[in-house]
């Protein structure tokens, strides 16, 4: 099976305190991957798109190390959550609330998402 890259001028937004934000072509999120975004205030974000089409924007700053690497995380579901794993120690944040799964005192800021 061949698949074709979607030919839409849909953009994927964010919410930011001060309206919607752009941050990419929906055409460039690859079900179940990650992109990393940069925000006008100069913090990163990590936007998802899982394989229904749903998609999340949380911090790409790992809590528990300091690097900017969720985007390049491991997707998966717990319990019907879906999470991000960090490629790095392993913990999972749910990518709706921001909660870490393995350690509930940590959380990451997470961002409405839509297309336009």
């Amino acid at each position: 099976m061949t698949l074709a890259p979607e030919t839409t001028d849909l953009k994927v937004q964010l919410r930011l305190t001060d309206g919607w934000f752009t941050v990419c072509e929906l055409g460039l999120l690859v079900p179940g991957r990650g992109v990393a975004a940069l925000l006008p205030d100069g913090r990163q974000v990590a936007v998802f798109r899982d394989r229904a089409g749903r998609l999340y924007g949380i911090d790409n700053r790992d809590p528990f190390c300091g690097a900017a690497v969720l985007s390049r995380g491991l997707t998966g579901t717990h319990r019907g959550r879906p999470y991000v794993a960090s490629p790095l120690l392993k913990q999972r944040f749910d990518l709706t609330s921001g909660q870490c799964l393995d350690d509930t005192t940590v959380r990451v800021q997470t961002y409405e998402a839509r297309t336009a």
